[in-house]
């Protein structure tokens, strides 16, 4: 586990630190030297990746059978699979979320418990918003059991422009609800797949925010220890 970013205590994702210091010293470069019209921009850019890469604090939250989204974004889709599918081979409600460039892209765990799995699947770089993404583009996949065994799935997909996907957890970790996990570079897309018995508090085209929008609940009654 990569302590120094799930705790991490920076405005912004440890990822963004080059980008952003790779742009203030070009922006200052360019207008130490005069060159107004090109350090302009470079400041825009800087700006930009410093809004993008921003990694805010958010409030635990402490609810043992909700399920919170990991991701900033909209809701895309809602499906129910009676046999699974290429991520998850038992029936599911499978929710997809979609991350835009002004999102903040930091990925954060939905439920505490235990990480069984970690499956990561280079690919290609389709729009993260159009379904055969999901298949095809570049993921990981993490699988996590609950104190209750329960099994959550979530995966991380890139997107069109999205070209790293980054994951601080380890198989066999422990992990709390709202953790921070991961980071999607540039616009991408997260899909949660929960036990099909679980009650889903979402609706396509709702805008969720990670760690804090519950997305669903678990059956309390077929999920006790």
């Amino acid at each position: 586990m990569d302590q120094k970013r799930i705790h991490n205590k920076l405005p912004f994702a440890w990822e963004g630190i080059p980008f952003i210091l790779t742009g203030i010293s070009l922006t200052s470069i360019l207008f130490i030297i005069n060159w107004k019209f090109f350090a302009i921009p470079m400041a825009v850019l800087t700006l930009f990746n410093i809004y993008f890469f921003r990694d805010p604090e958010r409030p635990q939250i402490n609810d043992e059978m909700g399920i919170l989204t990991p991701a900033d974004g909209k809701i895309i889709s809602i499906e129910k699979l009676n046999k699974g599918d290429n991520h998850y081979k038992e029936n599911a409600t499978k929710i997809s979320i979609f991350m835009s460039l002004f999102n903040a892209h930091i990925n954060r765990i939905p439920i505490m418990g235990k990480i069984t799995d970690l499956s990561y699947h280079p690919g290609k770089f389709f729009s993260a918003n159009r379904d055969k993404a999901s298949l095809y583009n570049e993921h990981n996949i993490v699988t996590l059991e609950t104190n209750n065994k329960a099994k959550i799935v979530f995966v991380q997909i890139a997107g069109l422009i999205a070209r790293r996907i980054s994951c601080w957890i380890k198989r066999g970790d422990y992990v709390e609800t709202g953790q921070r996990f991961g980071l999607i570079r540039f616009g991408s897309r997260l899909e949660v797949y929960l036990p099909p018995d679980s009650t889903i508090m979402v609706k396509e085209g709702q805008k969720v925010k990670a760690g804090q929008t519950v997305i669903g609940y678990l059956d309390e009654s077929k999920n006790k220890k």
